[in-house]
């Protein structure tokens, strides 16, 4: 787990699953560590340790689920961290480059939807869009790292990453 603070609030970040799908396998040889990690508020990881693993909540999740519904009011108004931190050589220096964005709510179409929902949909609804406008590959298995960057953000539902657009520019510095 690992400490930081971004425009004043604390953070904390530690490894979680499945955001880097096929990456690793499709830059082995080529990247020495990489890892995609869960950032929450300063806290949030011992006190649901607490909760799973110390009161032994993860064997009642139902009763958790209760708790949680009854006790914590549900809310559109969240914030969604996007940060990527690279190092390598440039010009025979070595170099770290670092991006911080973040997202929030916002209503679309007359709905107010949360910076989660907004992430995750906007994500899926491109490659599904990409691949129906036959700008994706239409056989076998696509991979996130196939999609470019320029057809993502150029996308009626990737639009809503544009403003993350660096993000492609950090990466071929690197390369």
């Amino acid at each position: 787990m690992e400490h930081f603070s971004l425009d004043g609030v604390e953070y904390e970040a530690f490894n979680t699953s499945g955001g880097l799908g096929t990456l690793c396998e499709t830059l082995k040889g080529s990247v020495e560590e990489m890892s995609y990690k869960t950032v929450r508020y300063k806290g949030h990881r011992y006190l649901l340790d607490f909760l799973l693993n110390g009161l032994r909540f993860r064997e009642k999740k139902d009763v958790l689920k209760e708790i949680f519904e009854s006790s914590i009011p549900a809310s559109t108004q969240d914030v969604v961290l996007i940060f990527c931190s690279v190092s390598g050589w440039i010009e025979g220096k070595l170099k770290q480059i670092s991006y911080a964005k973040k997202l929030y709510h916002q209503k679309i179409y007359g709905k107010e939807l949360s910076a989660i929902e907004i992430s995750t949909a906007a994500g899926l609804c491109t490659a599904v869009d990409l691949f129906r406008t036959k700008k994706l590959g239409t056989k076998g298995f696509i991979r996130q790292e196939d999609i470019s960057l320029e057809d993502f953000l150029d996308n009626r539902f990737g639009r809503f990453y544009k403003e993350a657009s660096s993000l492609g520019s950090i990466m071929q510095e690197l390369s």
